[in-house]
């Protein structure tokens, strides 16, 4: 089993940035991937963007892409969103997650198995 850890959340102004960070402990397959996912109060949780660890083959949602990067640094066993351009609307509690399946790459939250505790991220218009 794996645990994750988020960090990297707080308050920003539309427009600014904030880079989130998910620490994993535990064993982590190079087949593995890590998501990011957030979900903003009476909203279905929402798949972001996820990395796989040996690869670094990566998929976006439709409405970060452009302005969200994921990344991985596999020596520190961290996995990384850096966030730009940030809306009101990306205001939300943002998880981290591990997946071993091979449908990981449709963000979909059922394909994660191992999940963090999560980092609340707000921003202000």
């Amino acid at each position: 089993q794996v645990q994750l850890v988020e960090s990297g959340g707080g308050s920003v102004q539309a427009g600014g940035s904030l880079r989130l960070s998910c620490a994993a402990s535990g064993y982590i397959a190079s087949s593995d991937w890590i998501g990011w996912f957030r979900q903003a109060p009476v909203k279905e949780r929402e798949g972001v963007a996820v990395i796989e660890i040996g690869s670094g083959v990566i998929y976006y949602a439709g409405s970060v892409k452009g302005r969200f990067t994921i990344s991985r640094d596999n020596a520190k066993s961290t996995v990384y969103l850096l966030m730009n351009s940030l809306k009101s609307e990306d205001t939300a509690m943002y998880y981290c997650a591990r997946s071993r399946s091979f449908r990981a790459w449709s963000l979909e939250p059922a394909e994660f198995g191992d999940w963090g505790q999560g980092t609340q991220v707000t921003v202000s218009s």
